[in-house]
């Protein structure tokens, strides 16, 4: 999750609304957000939910966010006429109370949308009941805080909300005033009409008749901005429909027209044309058959978007790409077709680290040799960290040995066992059993990436002596693997420019036979870090390794930190995590606390690392805690 006006949003959950925004909307080009109020901007190619619903429980946060996404995918998007809505808001301009008719607007058309849901999708039910029932309870407290507080407007507003999603008819409403009360019985005949209306205009034409009746009582505009307009620049629009905006086909630049003479029966060029175009070259391939996609040309009135006239060849191509029976003939199922290389390019980020890392360059700085400061403080830890390794190695040793040399049992086929007695007694005798093969060695590689950021410098030393611990470990195991410093630097950043360095202590192509132990001391605290930048390089970097089992261990103290990377540096790295894992590499967390860890960094681990996470109140407990860690990782090597 990322931080933002300290507000905190659930990556897990944010990735869902993202899926969902893309395949409701039919647009892999729409991104997901959250912000002030639920809304949807084709110019700026985003679908919001409301960060209204942050701070609640989850299950109510769930229901909301989707039912928003569904509003105006679904409903929005697809149902909402644009013209109308345009008249409506040059029309509210004009009032005195824009802000409210605004928000009645907006309530009246989703009731509508609502509705068309429902119908269409029957398993978003559950959402909007849990949607509604917070409503109900969320108003009626500000129905009393607005009487409180003599926000006139305000209280009507609650009072029609309350009035059209009440359960019953006449809901009653303690302490409010007569006049308010009067005022909301002259409303009833047109709030009444909102579930009649089949069409955006009956809404607008009631929301105008509403709003100018209290307008006319002399209401002064509402304070409070429960919703808002549900359509982002709207005066840019052209279509009827969103839907209809997003697959338009703008007009050519140029405004040439020629006329040709229809019966002119030499006016044809007899020649094969290929699917590439000067105007609009088509570039890898991306397009099938005869398609031209152009934006210069001259006008003529020569008849055109027609339908091309079929050929044997394409019939046998439409067999092997657009039937989904299994052929008898040559098996084309490896074979990308267009459609899957367009959603891969659709899908791309304009990076290949993210599009939150565009700018961030990775520079690499190998470690120094060790001074004779290093090696003695090196000598240091390792007498302190000797029991740990030594009853770390000897357990797995033993389980080691135990695995190649304890037979397997009660199997179908192998050597045949003493006990013979199954062969009487079961109808599928197992009396066979078999030794395990002996490995030499284990089929693994692991990376250890250490935060290097300013907020570690607390920290560092003790992060020192569990990497020695690991290092050592593995070097008496003969398991290759290698130890890894990574941050930004703040003071070089520049506009499109942010350098990241990862320093290589410990390097894989000779860690079995190099003895760069007292290197891990040149780890020192820098600027800031941009974790999921370095856990997409080294996961690049691990995915050309041929051992089976390969492991990240990622040591950090809190949220990545970085120059335009604290709004979404949580959520890229989770996704950088979820990526890696694809590519089965196993990612675990470390986080490094001065004392008591708190209920928001548990949070933020668990959102970026999700099970695979290891909290360590105190540093100094950090071997403590690395030897059971490492022991699982060994075992699952094996």
């Amino acid at each position: 999750m990322y931080r933002f006006h300290e507000s905190k949003v659930d990556t897990r959950l944010f990735m869902q609304l993202q899926d969902l925004t893309t395949v409701l909307s039919g647009n892999a080009q729409l991104q997901f957000e959250n912000s002030y109020g639920s809304f949807v901007d084709i110019a700026d190619n985003k679908i919001t939910a409301s960060r209204f619903w942050d701070k609640l429980d989850i299950e109510t946060k769930t229901a909301g966010t989707k039912s928003d996404v569904l509003l105006r995918t679904v409903g929005t998007m697809m149902e909402t006429h644009i013209p109308t809505m345009q008249t409506f808001k040059e029309d509210v301009s004009e009032l005195m109370i824009p802000k409210f008719a605004n928000q009645i607007i907006t309530i009246l058309e989703d009731i509508r949308l609502e509705e068309i849901i429902r119908k269409n999708r029957p398993g978003s039910k559950q959402w909007f009941e849990k949607r509604h029932q917070f409503f109900q309870r969320y108003f009626q407290t500000q129905l009393q805080s607005n009487i409180t507080r003599s926000y006139a407007t305000d209280e009507l507003f609650c009072m029609i909300y309350l009035l059209i999603h009440a359960d019953g008819p006449d809901p009653s409403f303690p302490r409010v005033p007569q006049a308010q009360l009067d005022m909301l019985e002259k409303l009833k005949p047109y709030l009444y009409r909102v579930f009649e209306a089949k069409k955006t205009l009956d809404n607008t034409n009631l929301c105008l008749s509403i709003v100018r009746l209290i307008q006319a009582a002399d209401y002064k505009d509402s304070i409070h901005e429960y919703f808002v307009f549900p359509i982002g620049h709207i005066e840019v629009y052209e279509k009827n429909t969103l839907f209809d905006e997003l697959t338009r086909t703008d007009d050519v630049v140029n405004d040439d027209e020629q006329w040709l003479d229809e019966d002119d029966e030499n006016e044809y060029f007899d020649e094969t044309f290929s699917t590439w175009h000067r105007e609009n070259k088509n570039e890898n391939r991306n397009q099938n058959f005869l398609q031209f996609e152009l934006e210069q040309g001259t006008k003529t009135n020569m008849m055109g978007g027609g339908a091309r006239e079929t050929e044997d060849a394409d019939q046998a191509m439409a067999s092997v790409q657009g039937s989904s029976v299994q052929s008898k003939q040559q098996d084309y199922s490896d074979k990308e077709t267009l459609s899957k290389q367009e959603e891969q390019q659709s899908g791309s980020s304009g990076s290949e680290f993210g599009k939150e890392n565009e700018d961030a360059v990775m520079l690499i700085e190998k470690a120094d040799p060790p001074s004779l400061e290093h090696q003695e403080k090196y000598d240091q830890y390792l007498m302190e960290i000797d029991p740990y390794k030594r009853k770390l190695a000897k357990t797995i040793q033993l389980t080691l040995e135990h695995k190649r040399n304890f037979p397997r049992t009660e199997l179908l086929f192998g050597r045949l066992s003493k006990k013979l007695l199954p062969i009487i007694v079961d109808e599928s005798p197992r009396v066979f059993y078999k030794k395990e093969q002996e490995s030499k060695e284990f089929d693994a590689v692991f990376t250890l990436l250490i935060d290097c950021s300013a907020s570690m410098v607390n920290k560092m030393e003790e992060t020192k002596r569990g990497v020695v611990l690991f290092h050592e470990v593995l070097k008496e195991l003969r398991i290759p693997h290698e130890i890894i410093g990574f941050w930004e630097d703040a003071n070089e950043v520049k506009a499109n420019y942010q350098p990241n360095y990862l320093q290589y202590i410990h390097e894989l192509k000779d860690s079995l036979y190099e003895n760069n132990g007292a290197k891990i001391m040149q780890l020192e605290p820098q600027e800031d870090n941009r974790d999921g930048f370095s856990i997409r390089y080294i996961t690049k970097q691990l995915m050309k390794r041929n051992e089976k089992n390969k492991f990240l261990l990622v040591f950090s103290d809190g949220e990545p930190a970085a120059s335009g990377y604290d709004q979404n540096g949580i959520l890229d790295t989770h996704q950088a995590v979820t990526e890696a894992r694809k590519h089965h590499i196993d990612v675990i967390g470390m986080f490094l606390a001065n004392g008591e860890i708190q209920e928001k960094n548990d949070t933020t681990m668990k959102n970026i690392y999700g099970k695979e996470r290891i909290m360590i109140p105190h540093v100094e407990e950090l071997p403590e805690h690395f030897t059971p860690l490492l022991k699982r990782l060994l075992l699952k090597a094996m």
